[in-house]
C-alpha cells in the first residue's frame, strides 16, 4: 500500500466516527487527512503532507465547523421545559405578581407561573407560554 492510501483509511475512519457522535470536529481532521492523501498521491514528502494536513485542518476547524453548527441547529427541536414556550396552559391558581402566588396547569402537570405585564390573572383564565426561568412560566393572557 502507498502512503496515501493510509492517509484515505484514516480519512474514512474519521467520517465514520464523526457520525457515531456530534460536534463536527472529527469531520474536520477528515478534511485535514484527505488533503494529506493528495499531497501524498502527488508525491509530496511526509514533512509536506503533514503541513498539508494541519493547515487544512485548521482551515476546516475555522470555516466549516462554524457553518455546519449553524445548519445543524436549523431543525432543533425544543425538549423537556423548554417544550413548553408557545404552548396554551390554564391558570390553576390565580397569578398575583404582588404577593407572588400564581400557577397554571399544562397536560396535568402543575407549574408556578408569573404573568408577562405583572398584572393579575384569574383561576379559570386561558394564557400561552411565552418563556421559562427555571421552573418558573412566564405567561400571557391568549
Amino acid at each position: 500500500m502507498e502512503v496515501w492510501h493510509y492517509w484515505a483509511i484514516v480519512a474514512l475512519l474519521l467520517v465514520v466516527g464523526e457520525i457515531l457522535t456530534s460536534g463536527f470536529a472529527m469531520i474536520c481532521l477528515a478534511l485535514g487527512a484527505v488533503a494529506g492523501a493528495i499531497a501524498a498521491a502527488t508525491g509530496a514528502v511526509l514533512e509536506a503532507q503533514l503541513i498539508w494536513f494541519a493547515v487544512a485542518t485548521l482551515v476546516a476547524f475555522l470555516a466549516v465547523r462554524p457553518i455546519l453548527k449553524k445548519l445543524s441547529k436549523v431543525d432543533e427541536v425544543p425538549t423537556n421545559a423548554d417544550a413548553l414556550i408557545g404552548r396554551r396552559a390554564v391558570v390553576s391558581e390565580d397569578i398575583n405578581p404582588t404577593i407572588g402566588t400564581g400557577r397554571v396547569a399544562i397536560d396535568g402537570d402543575d407549574w408556578k407561573a408569573e404573568s408577562e405585564d405583572d398584572q393579575p390573572i384569574e383561576k379559570g383564565t386561558r394564557v400561552v407560554v411565552v418563556s421559562r426561568e427555571s421552573i418558573i412560566l412566564t405567561v400571557k393572557k391568549q
